[in-house]
């Protein structure tokens, strides 16, 4: 009956969505009519048709076999033995199972991100994959033994069920083994995960490049330090149609602060993302550098990292020659989150020094003038004189 239920208001759903586009196909633009075009997927109606037909045949051959088992039972015949079959059953699962578990490595293992493009990448993918091959082990283990002791100790009348209700061996093996490794995943995690994680640059260290990235719907924006290597603050409440990031003009380290369409970064510089959002929560997310922390409205966060390989390297690896790293963003914001990427391009030392005198500043003329700020400027040196005269 849920069944039914859920492919009635699918069905439904799919009837009002069909006559909406019937109705606008006259005036649908070329990428609506593409994007409502047949993309050779199988729609939600056809896996519930599905999921409904193998229910009804499950149900049919139970039949089947229970009108059997009353039949033989009625000629006086030996019935069906149920633990025998369900014993088989059992065991025909645990193969199939174990071969979906290794066709979903051996085929969409392949579908895997390429080796991290960072430092810390490198060490994430390790705890990834120590994790992934322990459980692994306990799968495979577990579940053959689960369905082998199933078939092997199925109900049988010439043998009676031997009952362990307590064993203080057993007991203490399958606790502390399990608290043993968890320990360790636990602080190696920890200690990997503090490192990743620290935005500080230690003393000696040569200072971070700081790009601050803005999230709001439905778009990242980019800010560069300019020559004096800071940036300048900013505030909510200065937010408006000319000084989109509320740049704090009034703090001279602003003045030179970069736009930029692309996040384009040095090749083994280490890179401090400022991460604000000025609406929602959002998510930056760059796979291939294994990056990801949230964009929280009125909590700037931060990360800290060191791209290890460049864009063109990446494309001749991966023999792909629009190869292009995305900043995404990792949270559904809205209707269209779809939108929310940038381009990531790691480039060397001297490319990128080259590609940031390109880049103009925020402090445009527009807003110069929308902001009076020659007026202010000359405010401030005339109080200076006077303030020298005293």
């Amino acid at each position: 009956m849920l069944s039914l239920i859920a492919a009635f208001m699918l069905f439904g759903t799919n009837m009002v969505m069909a006559q909406a586009t019937a109705e606008g196909g006259a005036s649908a633009s070329p990428a609506t009519a593409a994007a409502g075009a047949d993309n050779g997927l199988a729609s939600a109606g056809y896996y519930t048709l599905l999921f409904l037909i193998i229910c009804f045949i499950v149900g049919i051959v139970g039949k089947i076999l229970r009108v059997f088992d009353l039949t033989q039972q009625i000629q006086g015949k030996q019935p069906m033995n149920w633990n025998n079959i369900m014993g088989i059953i059992c065991l025909a699962f645990l193969i199939v199972g174990m071969y979906g578990a290794y066709w979903e490595f051996s085929v969409q293992g392949k579908m895997i991100l390429p080796d991290a493009a960072s430092i810390h990448g490198v060490k994430i993918d390790q705890m990834f994959w120590t994790t992934t091959v322990l459980t692994t082990i306990v799968f495979v283990i577990t579940q053959i033994l689960l369905f082998t002791f199933l078939f092997r100790y199925r109900y049988s009348a010439k043998r009676r069920g031997h009952f362990l209700p307590h064993n203080n061996t057993i007991e203490k093996v399958w606790t502390i083994a399990p608290a043993i490794v968890l320990t360790i995943l636990v602080i190696f995690g920890f200690f990997t995960w503090q490192q990743i994680t620290n935005s500080v640059d230690a003393k000696g260290e040569p200072a971070s490049i700081n790009i601050d990235v803005t999230g709001h719907q439905f778009a990242w924006e980019l800010r560069y330090q300019g020559k004096d290597g800071k940036l300048g603050n900013t505030n909510y409440k200065l937010v408006n149609g000319t000084n989109k990031l509320g740049i704090n003009f009034k703090d001279k380290y602003s003045y030179d602060d970069l736009q930029a369409d692309t996040m384009v970064i040095p090749v083994r510089k280490s890179i401090r993302l400022n991460i604000h959002a000025q609406d929602v929560i959002h998510s930056v997310y760059m796979p291939h550098f294994r990056v990801q922390l949230n964009a929280v409205p009125g909590l700037p966060t931060y990360f800290k990292f060191t791209p290890t390989i460049t864009t063109s390297e990446m494309r001749t690896k991966l023999d792909n020659p629009t190869f292009e790293y995305l900043l995404y963003c990792n949270k559904i914001c809205g209707g269209a989150h779809y939108n929310m990427k940038k381009v990531v391009r790691v480039v060397s030392e001297a490319e990128y020094q080259a590609w940031l005198a390109q880049q103009k500043p925020y402090l445009t003329d527009k807003l110069k003038q929308d902001l009076k700020f020659a007026e202010q400027k000359s405010a401030v040196q005339q109080n200076n004189r006077l303030a020298l005269n005293n």
